[in-house]
């Protein structure tokens, strides 16, 4: 947990326009669902820098994939990719299984295994970056509004300590 508030706490500490981290790390989020592990850093901040977005939010983005949660994500991907193709298009499946039946097993099913993956992962990532969009924007916009308010509170109080000494009510 407290990794957690420390990872949060340099979140929205990070530079830039809040808008521009907040399209990285929804990036991010997108990257982080497809079943590209091991290189969602590398295409997160490529394609950020690509955007102008930032590159440190989209590589903490794909974080939602660590090996704790990779198993559930890319069980959910796959199941629903896999729900999708058999409903989109069951004949083609079928067919390019057929294609491979003198194949072992394991490559016959690698297609669907691979398509699945990627169609759950696209299904599933749109919604997931899209509210990590929102919430990325509303912490960091929500940190800086607080740290504005700190700073003018200190700025007043420095004016009527600086008018007391002057003797200036």
């Amino acid at each position: 947990m407290k990794r957690l508030r420390r990872f949060y706490d340099q979140f929205i500490r990070l530079r830039g326009d809040p808008r521009e981290i907040a399209l990285g790390f929804a990036l991010g989020l997108f990257i982080g669902t497809s079943p590209t592990m091991g290189f969602q850093m590398i295409i997160a901040a490529f394609c950020a820098s690509l955007l102008g977005w930032n590159k440190w939010s989209a590589a903490a983005g794909v974080w939602i994939t660590n090996p704790f949660t990779a198993p559930f994500v890319y069980s959910a991907n796959y199941w629903v990719g896999s729900k999708l193709l058999s409903q989109v298009c069951p004949k083609a499946t079928a067919h390019a299984l057929a294609a491979l039946e003198r194949a072992g097993p394991i490559v016959q099913k690698t297609p669907h295994v691979a398509a699945s993956l990627i169609l759950g992962g696209i299904v599933v990532g749109v919604p997931v970056a899209f509210a990590g969009y929102w919430l990325a924007l509303w912490a960091v916009s929500c940190y800086r509004a607080r740290v504005k308010a700190q700073l003018e509170r200190a700025r007043q109080k420095m004016r009527e300590e600086r008018a007391k000494r002057r003797g200036t009510p």
